[in-house]
């Protein structure tokens, strides 16, 4: 198994806690609830990172978490880790090459492993369509608590589709400002077509400092209030 050193970043107040709203909803959502991926509609919206630190929020909390990286075709997770050497991926299991063990990293936080991307492969809708990468999640069920599967946006390839079919839930994240509500609804309904449980949305890139009231009052309040003890504290 690989050993990597994720970076520390430090998180604002209000940061930590939407993220422990988050994985408080997906608790709430049912005991059946296990595997979960994360779209977007377009490039750029940030799901990616709400992948990484949902994860890293679960496996904190306790649970035995892993954090699949399937976007084949552009994956960012690289940037995730400070420290160790990411020989293989998921695309390096599926090609028959490596053994899941041999594919999956440990990381410096307990209860976290990730399984990153790996090479580009040629065909990516094929290969995270076959039946090895069903048996890797159908096992990976046995061994984890939470499954989180990083995907592509729904909106520029089927892979998204082609992943929830094996997932219990979706989260789509949607950057504020971006895309039109028609474009949305339509790629919800795209994604709906994999049969997966839509869990619901994450509004993401608001701007937190305007004169609005959650901005204005509880940006103020809390941060006064909080602010010391968030520092000090995990997601």
């Amino acid at each position: 198994m690989q050993e990597i050193e994720l970076k520390q970043e430090t998180q604002d107040f209000r940061l930590k806690e939407a993220f422990k709203t988050l994985r408080t909803n997906i608790d709430f959502s049912g005991d059946d609830i296990k595997v979960i991926c994360v779209t977007s509609c377009v490039p750029g919206e940030g799901k990616s990172t709400v992948s990484f630190e949902l994860a890293r929020s679960f496996a904190v909390k306790g649970k035995r978490t892993l954090l699949i990286d399937a976007d084949l075709r552009k994956s960012v997770m690289k940037a995730r880790y400070r420290k160790g050497r990411v020989r293989y991926g998921l695309t390096n299991y599926l090609a028959g090459r490596v053994t899941m063990e041999e594919a999956l990293c440990v990381t410096d936080v307990p209860n976290f492993y990730m399984l990153f991307a790996g090479p580009v492969p040629p065909n990516p809708s094929e290969l995270l369509g076959n039946s090895k990468f069903q048996r890797m999640i159908k096992e990976s069920r046995d061994v984890f608590d939470v499954i989180i599967i990083d995907t592509p946006p729904v909106g520029s390839v089927v892979d998204s589709t082609v992943v929830a079919k094996n997932c219990d839930g979706a989260v789509m994240v949607i950057s504020s400002g971006k895309i039109s509500y028609r474009f949305a609804r339509r790629m919800k309904e795209q994604l709906s077509v994999s049969g997966c449980r839509i869990l619901g949305c994450v509004l993401n890139k608001v701007k937190m400092n305007g004169k609005g009231y959650y901005g204005s009052y509880y940006g103020k309040y809390y941060g006064k209030y909080y602010g010391n003890y968030s520092n000090n504290n995990e997601l």
